[in-house]
């Protein structure tokens, strides 16, 4: 065969199957249409740091370096049910496990236009806890609170997280989203 008619072939075939492999692979990020909050699996290396206000740790502290990250370990999520309140705080609380370590996070949206508090307090085997307290400004943005990470000391079944929400001392508990919450029962 003739270069040019290779090399026109060529082109051609990229030209066609390019648009293919683009409509096959979806549109980046749609999530589940659903639900308003950020999937955990598609977030989960995505905490903003500036909702991280300060941390309280009854535990020593560790952190994983980078080289856990890029060696492609997968993160183990165990998140309860996605939980909303007629105020318009919705959330949903995580344990996630990495390598060795073990943190809690939780995702939320806040659409109640006044900001809030939240609490997410990490509890693990022996009576280990880490608490991080967490601004949650008055924005209705999907956003992350997170814990830090923890070396872990047992099973991963043996934690559990719990993120509390309110508005202010006087108005009280909003919401409280837990990694083991059943499913709201049909009545």
């Amino acid at each position: 065969m003739q270069p040019r008619l290779i090399m026109l072939l060529g082109v051609a075939a990229v030209t066609v199957l390019l648009p293919l492999a683009g409509a096959s692979a979806g549109p980046v990020g749609d999530g589940d249409a659903k639900s308003p909050l950020p999937s955990p699996s598609a977030a989960l290396s995505n905490a903003p740091s500036e909702s991280r206000a300060g941390a309280e740790s009854g535990a020593e502290s560790s952190s994983v370096g980078d080289s856990v990250a890029d060696s492609g370990a997968a993160t183990a999520a165990r998140c309860g049910p996605e939980l909303s309140s007629p105020d318009g705080i919705e959330a949903q609380t995580c344990v996630l496990r990495l390598g060795r370590d073990t943190w809690a996070r939780t995702y939320y949206r806040n659409a109640t236009g006044e900001e809030l508090t939240a609490v997410l307090t990490l509890m693990g085997p022996g009576g280990r806890t880490v608490q991080m307290h967490c601004e949650v400004a008055a924005e209705d943005e999907p956003a992350a609170c997170e814990t830090p990470r923890e070396r872990s000391a047992g099973d991963a079944a043996a934690y559990s997280a719990v993120a509390e929400y309110a508005a202010g001392e006087t108005a009280g508990l909003l919401l409280r989203s837990g990694s083991n919450s059943a499913p709201p029962q049909d009545s």
